[in-house]
């Protein structure tokens, strides 16, 4: 039997803020195959976000068992937490985070700048990935000179340029008109059903959540409802 790539059972994080106990998510159990495409949902203060951060080990929970391809994310030190993301996990948000004095080719080139590897590794690395989003005709444009649309697949570039295993989105198509969200939507899809990359979204947009394979609700920490 083959072990999902994101197992998560009985999942707690609970906050302190002052004397009063916040509990976001509690007793959530979730199991996620490698490749799948998937969509949270849920109002704000669900915990959809919460959890995405545990996914992606920005956070760490309280109680309950995370393991994300095999790696038990809990038993991880800080220090060896942030090398696992940094080689594991590609991060996509709504709002693209590039920097603007850069070009397309330097934003995509920042997660590999740390990485021992020699220059032409790192060349074919960047042109493979920004040819895999569509945008190796605009390489050394910098964002001014680009569209949402076209910010985002850089950014979306940037995420996978260390070919991670696991993409985590916070509301990608969210700040795009609904032709460059489809165009998004599509290269999401594509990176998981063509590149085995296991993608976990949180959006608002029932749109959005469509175009994943699965669309999980949730509701005050507690998921509520499944669709397929």
């Amino acid at each position: 039997m083959i072990s999902p790539f994101i197992n998560i059972a009985n999942l707690t994080k609970t906050y302190k803020k002052g004397k009063t106990s916040i509990t976001p998510l509690e007793n959530l159990s979730l199991e996620v195959p490698k490749g799948e495409f998937l969509a949270l949902m849920g109002p704000s203060g669900s915990g959809k976000t919460t959890l995405l951060n545990l996914i992606a080990g920005i956070d760490s929970p309280s109680d309950g068992v995370l393991e994300i391809d095999g790696n038990d994310i809990r038993g991880l030190t800080r220090a060896r937490l942030t090398k696992w993301r940094s080689s594991h996990v590609g991060y996509i948000f709504q709002l693209y985070h590039l920097i603007p004095i850069l070009t397309a080719y330097e934003n995509v080139e920042l997660p590999l700048l740390l990485d021992n590897m020699s220059k032409r590794e790192r060349k074919n690395r960047i042109d493979a990935a920004l040819d895999l989003v569509g945008l190796s005709d605009r390489a050394h444009h910098r964002p001014t000179e680009l569209s949402g649309g076209q910010e985002q697949r850089v950014a979306i570039a940037r995420a996978i340029v260390h070919d991670p295993g696991l993409l985590v989105a916070d509301e990608p198509t969210g700040d795009l008109d609904r032709e460059s969200a489809d165009s998004i939507l599509n290269l999401l899809d594509s990176l998981a059903n063509d590149h085995g990359k296991t993608i976990v979204m949180v959006t608002h947009d029932p749109k959005a959540a469509s175009a994943a394979h699965r669309t999980l609700h949730l509701e005050k920490g507690v998921l509520i409802k499944s669709e397929s």
